[in-house]
């Protein structure tokens, strides 16, 4: 790790005049706010497979970190943080600035969150603390007095009581006994519909998952920190999971005989079969994520490209196409609803169509990433990525505010590729704005300067609307819901970036081509229609009925509402329609 992300204070002077005379070994990224500068650390611990590092003062500046803190851990990245503390006699005084670090942080960096007490021991917290985040996929955290910083440094004593510790760390190959191996494949081999679902630990296994999906004659689908793992141009995978996720993938989960899940904590259970309905396999390198979702009969502890190779002489092929055939059946048809649902009128434009709009148009090799949101549904959905590409977002923690930090994590992580962020206005409007500038101060140093944020303004905040109508059955309540229409693509001229607007869908494909085209960083902002419904694949009746309460209760924009994209989404559960779930 060379790259620190984090912004200064006199509560961590002493460590930030060490960086100064390291004279470059180690390059700080300075963000406009510490939780951005967490959010980073998380996102390029993501890109690289590396460790993430970021960096505060004391009091506000620490506390500022926790919630990109929590992202990495919710997500099990390998992120330390590092802050500064009051001086070690002021410590218990109530003095200026003092918080109780190491209790706040006990809980997000639970694996290894100590605060040093002398020069001597630095050394193996540091040490520890890197090996701690790296080994075992989690968060910790450092905690630096700042009178301590201002010592020199020594070595540790050779004496009682002191620690002499190394460095270096190499992930084990972890694969599960044979006999393990063995029962898993017999559950496999004797299923006729088998799914597998593949989330964030598969990334890197693409060709072990493909392999295996093939023999088995599996479809699969993937969590949204999966989205990555396999292309969506292969006629057996289906997309996204859950909440965002499409129907073919809800219904080769509700018709499958057989799950094999492989590095996933998807967290949605009615999503997966019904309990008894499906015998399931799952691998995975944390134990305690395995069982947890849906009763497995063969847990297996190990990584996943080395699992899916050992496990893949022991599966027998699968003769019998039917469930394929099925299953890309269903595809073409999702794919040609998608594309009618895109192309519905809106005032002024679809947000669904920018994705659409999009996905044709993605350089090889680009890096993705999305906010929280409704973007993430048209993300999650609407965009085909293909073999190379990356993408990623806040997936546990579901944070608002992620999209931008990630992205320019992403152009640290990786310079020489192209990245694109999707995010809502809400997001920009409460911290990705700011960290515009964060851009405007280091895309010139980037090998590609292709750099996309495109920000769906919509002046709604949209999830949580549709969220209040489709689970709560209230009508929207503007006083939370509407905020302030803000030029975006304005700002970033004012900063030095390109902007574009665009307020006519025929005119999207032209600006992403614009966007790609550009000699620096862009922000392309999209005025959407609010009432495009970022609903899930399958609508319950229960769902439908809220729904219609909250059009009885009086929505402001019942007309609209009512019209158009929405009008598809619960075609299936009204009179008539091809579903319903009593």
């Amino acid at each position: 790790m060379r790259k620190i992300f984090g912004y200064p204070g006199d509560g961590i002077n002493g460590v930030f005049g060490a960086l100064n005379r390291a004279r470059g070994k180690i390059e700080f990224i300075q963000a406009r706010h510490e939780e951005m500068a967490a959010f980073m650390a998380s996102a390029y611990a993501k890109f690289t497979g590396e460790l993430g590092v970021c960096i505060a003062t004391s009091g506000p500046g620490a506390s500022h970190l926790i919630t990109g803190l929590y992202d990495a851990r919710l997500d099990h990245m390998p992120v330390l943080a590092i802050a500064g503390q009051q001086a070690r006699t002021a410590i218990g005084g109530h003095y200026q600035q003092e918080v109780d670090l190491p209790a706040m942080f006990k809980d997000v960096a639970g694996a290894f969150v100590q605060q040093a007490s002398s020069p001597a021991q630095v050394r193996h917290l540091v040490d520890r603390a890197v090996r701690t985040a790296i080994g075992e996929r989690r968060v910790t955290a450092i905690i630096m007095p700042n009178d301590l910083q201002e010592l020199a440094y020594v070595e540790p004593p050779r004496a009682h009581g002191t620690v002499h510790s190394g460095v270096g760390f190499t992930r084990p190959k972890t694969v599960p006994y044979e006999a393990d191996l063995r029962r898993a494949a017999d559950v496999l081999n004797s299923g006729k519909k088998v799914a597998l679902l593949v989330g964030a630990g598969a990334l890197g296994a693409a060709d072990q998952v493909i392999a295996v999906a093939d023999k088995l004659g599996a479809g699969a689908a993937k969590a949204l920190l999966g989205k990555a793992v396999l292309p969506d141009d292969l006629p057996w995978v289906t997309g996204s999971i859950g909440m965002l996720g499409t129907e073919p993938s809800y219904d080769l989960m509700m018709e499958c005989d057989t799950l094999l899940m492989i590095g996933s904590g998807f967290p949605y259970s009615e999503f997966l079969p019904k309990e008894g309905k499906a015998r399931g396999v799952q691998i995975d390198i944390a134990p305690d994520m395995l069982s947890l979702r849906y009763p497995m009969e063969v847990n297996l502890v190990g990584d996943a490209a080395e699992t899916l190779r050992a496990l893949l002489p022991l599966l027998d092929q699968k003769a019998d196409g039917t469930w394929r055939k099925r299953i890309a059946s269903n595809l073409d048809k999702w794919w040609k609803t998608l594309e009618e649902r895109a192309m519905q009128p809106a005032k002024p434009v679809n947000p669904q169509r920018i994705a659409w709009e999009l996905s044709p148009r993605l350089p090889d090799r680009v890096i993705l990433t999305s906010d929280s949101g409704s973007c993430a549904n048209w993300y999650a959905r609407d965009v085909k990525i293909r073999r190379g590409m990356m993408g990623s977002l806040s997936g546990g923690l579901a944070s608002m505010g992620a999209a931008v930090p990630y992205a320019i994590a992403a152009k640290f992580a990786h310079s020489d590729r192209p990245v694109i962020a999707m995010v809502g206005d809400g997001a920009m409007q409460m911290n990705n704005m700011a960290e515009l500038i964060t851009v405007a101060k280091y895309w010139r140093r980037w090998i590609d300067h292709r750099w996309i944020v495109c920000v769906l303004n919509n002046e709604d905040l949209n999830q949580v609307t549709w969220e209040q109508r489709v689970m709560e059955g209230d009508p929207k309540f503007e006083a939370s819901q509407q905020i302030p229409n803000v030029p975006y693509h304005r700002f970033a001229e004012l900063i030095g970036l390109k902007g574009i607007y665009v307020d006519n869908p025929n005119r999207l494909g032209a600006a992403w081509e614009e966007a790609l085209a550009a000699d620096r960083p862009v922000v392309l902002e999209v005025k959407t229609d609010p009432e495009v419904p970022p609903l899930p694949p399958h609508i319950t009746l229960q769902q439908a009925k809220k729904f219609t309460e909250a059009l009885i209760k009086g929505d402001p924009n019942e007309s609209r509402v009512i019209a158009g994209a929405a009008r598809q989404v619960l075609e299936s559960i009204l009179p008539g329609g091809s579903r319903d779930d009593g």
